[in-house]
């Protein structure tokens, strides 16, 4: 047997896109839009790395779309909200389902439950900061957009225990059960 053990039930679009990351860019009402498109783990990846453009306090929102369970934190430490996005990279990255929203009243980073990565922001400057990762920017979305319901994500017990832990750690309060348009 090639695989051993019990596999996180991903799908192929999550784990294996085209080598190129890109992202497109929609301005509207005063913001831009950036949609990026990676795979999986450069998502996280990205996540944490652009975090790091942040300033030293921000809010945080997380929302566990399996288990419906959100929570939310205002002025959080961003070196320790860094730090917990690497420890749950992983799990994340394998399972997904989990919306993670690092925001301040200018941007806003946020992982959505099918892995992909949004930025809104009233400036354009994230546009320069993704090119410097060596993304390209698209003039249309060549990879469609997912969306998974609740059954389709599948048991990830790590993954829950891991946000639990996440949300204790940084201070975060329960905001009640989260229900995006993909539960």
């Amino acid at each position: 047997m090639l695989f051993r053990g019990r596999q996180p039930a991903a799908s192929v679009w999550r784990r294996f896109r085209s080598d190129a990351d890109e992202f497109t860019v929609v301005e509207a009402d005063g913001y831009i839009e950036i949609r990026v498109a990676a795979n999986a783990e450069r998502a996280v990846d990205l996540l944490n790395a652009l975090a790091e453009q942040m300033p030293p306090a921000v809010d945080v929102y997380i929302g566990d779309v399996r288990a419906r369970n959100a929570w939310r934190g205002t002025d959080v430490g961003l070196p320790d909200v860094r730090e917990s996005i690497s420890r749950l990279k992983v799990p994340l990255a394998a399972y997904g389902g989990v919306e993670l929203a690092i925001y301040t009243t200018d941007d806003q980073l946020t992982l959505a439950p099918d892995l992909t990565l949004y930025v809104y922001a009233r400036s354009d400057r994230w546009i320069y900061v993704l090119q410097s990762f060596g993304l390209i920017e698209s003039r249309t979305p060549s990879r469609d957009s997912y969306e998974l319901s609740r059954d389709e994500l599948g048991e990830a017990p790590e993954l829950a225990e891991a946000l639990v832990s996440m949300a204790d750690r940084l201070g975060l309060r329960a905001v009640g059960a989260v229900t995006p348009a993909t539960a």
